[in-house]
């Protein structure tokens, strides 16, 4: 039973990383109608920017991931401004080759700039904090929590203020939205600042949780895409669910398979979902 539960935490903490991955990914289908195979990319970039930060130049951990978040914002809006902006009334299909060039161009930049070796955030062993025989690492509750309040900060801003609502008017209907008198450009440009910031983060908490390296983000791009396209893509609720239920599903997996099967278990849920409701749990696009 507590090896049950120290995987459910595990599992919870996984979660949290996959489902900030997966809100990106569910915002920019929704909005910008393609794939962003880029996202990954986007959280390794996040997370070296932080690892400069972090020990470096040795700044505290949360004021080193919100200039990380901010420099990785900059990044994507130059992504946008140089690529994405003039593919905007192209085939999806278009925008997701040129999102795999985005990808490409980005860990290329990763390589020059930082390597390609191994990095760590912190050396040593961190002594885990016990309870009851279970056992959760303090990084383990700052990601947990990190994630937390990312998503009650999300839901705050697509819920209350002017620019979050015309984004979810803007994910129901494109051309609705553009003769209400919506800004669909102003929309997209925060579409790629949200995506950024979570994508950022979530490199910053599996950096934390694990290793830096320049794939880190693009071996995590199916079990976010499968929590995506499993909460249903286009919903950022959805994506939270769907990333925690990936998450707990991968962890719980390792009681009767291989860890090295993680991955082959987000994509058996993929698969089944895409099977038996393509929509996703909560009926998105």
């Amino acid at each position: 039973m507590l090896d049950l539960l120290q995987l459910v935490i595990y599992g919870l903490v996984l979660g949290s990383i996959l489902s900030l991955g997966a809100i990106g990914v569910s915002l920019t289908f929704g909005i910008l109608r393609f794939a962003n195979f880029a996202h990954g990319d986007f959280m390794a970039m996040g997370a070296y920017f932080a690892f400069t930060f972090i020990v470096l130049l040795q700044w505290p951990f949360w004021p080193s991931l919100g200039l990380a978040c901010g420099l990785t914002v900059l990044a994507v809006l130059a992504a946008d401004w140089l690529v994405f902006r003039h593919l905007r009334q192209r085939s999806p299909v278009i925008l997701l080759i040129s999102s795999f060039g985005i990808a490409l161009i980005f860990r290329s930049l990763i390589q020059l700039g930082w390597g390609a070796d191994q990095r760590v955030y912190r050396q040593g062993i961190q002594s885990p904090l016990q309870w009851a025989g279970l056992t959760i690492k303090p990084d383990q509750i700052t990601i947990v929590v990190g994630a937390l309040g990312l998503m009650v900060a999300l839901h705050l801003f697509l819920r209350y203020t002017r620019t979050g609502k015309a984004m979810r008017a803007m994910a129901d209907n494109v051309d609705l939205a553009r003769v209400s008198g919506i800004n669909t450009e102003r929309v997209a440009m925060w579409t790629w600042v949200i995506g950024a910031v979570l994508a950022c983060a979530a490199g910053v908490f599996l950096g934390l949780d694990t290793q830096l390296n320049p794939t880190m983000g693009w071996r995590l791009l199916l079990p976010i895409f499968a929590s995506a396209i499993l909460g249903g893509i286009g919903s950022p609720y959805g994506a939270i669910v769907g990333g925690l239920i990936i998450g707990l599903a991968s962890e719980l997996s390792t009681l009767v398979l291989s860890p090295a099967y993680k991955s082959a278990v987000a994509f058996a849920i993929l698969v089944l979902m895409l099977i038996v409701r393509p929509t996703g749990l909560f009926g998105g696009r």
